[in-house]
């Protein structure tokens, strides 16, 4: 079974957006996905690097990469699932992804083509991996 991981440069500093995002990680943990903050002081190159080094597939949450409904989401979330693979989703610094050769072939998803605080963006991504997880359990979480 594949492990998600997502990944933010920075740890979150809103007290209750910290708390969604720990609320969402809490719910998620046994079902295989876990959140890792990486130091903001750190350029994003070497955020590149370090998330390069990981191994697994590596996703980009990027405003221009593909947007899927929740639905979609969820089967791709359930092919992570169901991969060997860890997969890892990078939210990006706050001066956004610099295209390089090491991100040029990366898949990059987008929760939307509006752009969001950094923190804002991951209890967005931590909520929609939850509701991926119940559309997959057929629970009545997902109203659609």
């Amino acid at each position: 079974m594949g492990r998600v991981v997502v990944h933010t440069h920075g740890a979150p500093k809103e007290k209750p957006l910290k708390q969604l995002i720990e609320m969402y990680g809490q719910r998620l943990q046994a079902r295989g996905v876990r959140i890792e903050y990486h130091p903001a002081k750190e350029s994003g190159e070497t955020y590149v690097r370090r998330l390069h080094a990981l191994g697994g597939e590596l996703w980009l949450l990027d405003e221009d990469g593909e947007q899927m409904d929740s639905v979609a989401f969820a089967r791709r979330y359930e092919s992570w699932q169901l991969s060997n693979e860890t997969i890892h989703l990078a939210l990006g610094p706050a001066e956004g992804w610099v295209d390089g050769p090491e991100l040029a072939d990366l898949p990059r998803c987008s929760l939307s083509s509006m752009t969001f605080p950094h923190e804002l963006a991951a209890v967005m991504l931590m909520e929609q991996l939850y509701r991926a997880s119940e559309i997959q359990r057929g629970t009545g979480y997902h109203k659609a």
